[in-house]
């Protein structure tokens, strides 16, 4: 359970502070939303693991080498007294910190992170911009194509559904449709709706 002090709110301003991208605030608000939703299906708690999803990256923008993040951002979050299940869950989202996944909520960020900035590419490429037009068919789809958004690890996406024993298409829904829940305040809404 997170303590009172650690609120959502006090992680925004910590996500703000450290992240003026819009890109990459979108992002760690998305991967939010769908760790919710995560936490709904394993019976977690959906504001840690909401956290767990919002802060996952928030020191990115500024230390962006292997060396630095996610090492950086969990010194942080320690002097602030984030549990362990934050940390650690963050720490093993990156592969290469060796720090292994062992929580239900450790893999579903793992699951989730890249799958959820690959279906935020997919739904921009949509003539309308909307999530709402967004099928885990054309999901599927553009995960074949090396050149769609080539910086989306996709071993990482593959990876993460064998870790989670889930099936592609039906993780591939549950994300869509927890980004639906939020698709205005994430700007997934598009045109014309």
């Amino acid at each position: 359970m997170v303590s009172s002090f650690q609120s959502r709110e006090e992680a925004i301003k910590l996500l703000h502070e450290y992240t003026k991208s819009d890109s990459l605030r979108r992002h760690a608000l998305g991967v939010e939303q769908v760790m919710r939703k995560m936490a709904e299906k394993y019976n977690g708690d959906p504001e840690e693991w909401g956290l767990t999803g919002l802060l996952h990256d928030f020191d990115y923008e500024m230390y962006p080498t292997a060396e630095e993040h996610p090492y950086k951002g969990i010194a942080i979050l320690k002097e602030k007294g984030y549990p362990e299940s934050i940390c650690n869950a963050i720490m093993g989202h990156a592969t290469y910190t060796g720090v292994p996944r062992e929580t239900d909520m450790a893999k579903a960020l793992f699951g989730v992170d890249e799958l959820t900035g690959f279906i935020f590419a997919v739904t921009y490429v949509r003539p309308s911009k909307s999530i709402l037009e967004v099928k885990p068919k054309s999901v599927k789809k553009k995960l074949k194509q090396k050149a769609f958004a080539a910086s989306v690890n996709r071993n990482d996406i593959f990876q993460g559904v064998d870790e989670l024993e889930v099936d592609l298409t039906e993780h591939i829904q549950l994300v869509i449709d927890a980004l639906k829940e939020k698709a205005e305040e994430l700007g997934l809404r598009g045109t014309g709706e």
